[in-house]
């Protein structure tokens, strides 16, 4: 699948992930990628984690398009400005490696509600991806011919409010959050705010699918899970949830097409 990179069990050298026993994580650096001949299979989901460094800044904004150095441009701060380039750059870097073409080269197109894709004239549509990124990290996931999302959140104690869930979770959702012990409320609030994101990001939906109408799993430890879906009861046979490893201070979550499918973990480094 990929030509010389190294490939370790945990633990990227400067972070640890607490991946189980049945997956890889495979390590590169941006420069590995230009060299590098990366496969993705139909059964593959592939999650690339990342940090958004500054000294990436100078090489990757290059390979932006002009639309989004105005998008750069209209951050106020510049550390906004910075983690933006760098997250754009390093998307087109990786699609860049699995498309076997330039960064530049690598064109998008963005749905009725946002969610963007790649346009049919980059010769390999069948690639679907999704990025987020909180506090200085970067998490994305690509597949073939099926559609995925995915979100990751740095744990902020204001966001983890009953206030806030009482607004946007489910009454089953919020009801889950009230029985369990207050110790583990927080871990609880952030593992269904990100399996909310992740599903209405897969379905395209943005902001238009009002959180409450499903209902996710959130029990710290429980299997992620899309419990209920109030206007479409197939859809919990549609999709796939995962909990995502992320660095401690951070919760991530995946959701996907089918359930015919393996996910294999990639960090990408500043430097070699």
């Amino acid at each position: 699948m990929l030509n010389n990179v190294r490939t370790e069990s945990k633990s990227t050298g400067d972070v640890q992930y607490p991946l189980d026993n049945s997956c890889e994580l495979t390590t590169l650096s941006v420069s590995d990628l230009r060299n590098t001949n990366l496969k993705l299979s139909t059964d593959d989901i592939h999650v690339w984690h990342a940090k958004l460094e500054d000294p990436l800044v100078s090489p990757l904004e290059g390979y932006l398009s002009q639309d989004e150095h105005i998008r750069a441009h209209r951050f106020r701060f510049k550390k906004d400005r910075n983690h933006f380039i760098v997250a754009r750059g390093l998307l087109r870097t990786i699609l860049a490696s699995y498309l076997d073409a330039e960064p530049s080269d690598v064109q998008f197109s963005y749905a009725e509600k946002g969610k963007p894709a790649l346009k049919v004239t980059c010769g390999n549509k069948t690639i679907n991806f999704n990025l987020a990124h909180s506090h200085g990290r970067a998490l994305y996931a690509f597949s073939r011919n099926r559609e995925l999302g995915v979100d990751l959140e740095f744990i902020r104690d204001e966001l983890a409010d009953e206030t806030v869930a009482e607004r946007f979770f489910s009454q089953a959702e919020v009801a889950t959050l009230r029985s369990l012990p207050p110790e583990i409320r927080k871990e609880a609030f952030f593992n269904c705010w990100t399996r909310k994101e992740a599903y209405i990001k897969a379905r395209g939906e943005g902001l238009s699918m009002p959180l409450n109408e499903f209902d996710v799993s959130l029990v710290p430890d429980a299997p992620a899970a899309l419990l209920r879906n109030h206007k479409d009861p197939n859809e919990t046979s549609r999709w796939s949830m995962q909990s995502l490893p992320a660095e401690p201070g951070y919760v991530a979550a995946l959701v996907a097409e089918g359930h015919d499918w393996q996910r294999k973990h990639f960090y990408l480094r500043a430097i070699s």
